[in-house]
């Protein structure tokens, strides 16, 4: 599987961008790759422009997230978890809405264009040891 199906297969697992060093730059390409792949109509842009912008990585988050991060060490343990939950609820509350708007944009696809949208957002399937 390619780097861009993978880190856009992750984007909507998960939610998760930059932070985890994910480029602004990789995700626009994933992006540009999965409206290529789909060969949406002109009525379906619209929904697309929509579900493009909920998948594009807010630059404040990233650097919340980062800031949060590397003030770890700075903070005592219950603190740690005080500010790991928060993350964790606007992580989960950011997944619910991106999922919203992932929902609408696949109803309006073609059968078809669903068969190619599962398949280019199929996250990798893991190793076993």
């Amino acid at each position: 599987m390619k780097f861009s199906k993978l880190a856009v297969a992750t984007a909507f697992c998960i939610g998760l961008f930059a932070p985890h060093g994910y480029s602004q730059e990789a995700q626009s390409r994933s992006l540009e790759s999965l409206h290529a792949a789909l060969n949406l109509t002109a009525t379906q842009e619209g929904s697309w422009r929509s579900f493009e912008q909920a998948y594009t990585p807010n630059p404040q988050e990233v650097d919340k997230r980062r800031n949060a991060a590397q003030n770890m060490a700075t903070l005592t343990a219950p603190q740690r978890i005080d500010l790991s939950i928060g993350i964790a609820e606007g992580d989960l509350a950011e997944l619910k809405r991106r999922g919203a708007v992932l929902k609408d944009f696949y109803a309006g696809l073609s059968p078809q264009q669903r068969i190619v949208f599962d398949r280019e957002t199929l996250p990798p399937r893991k190793a076993t040891y």
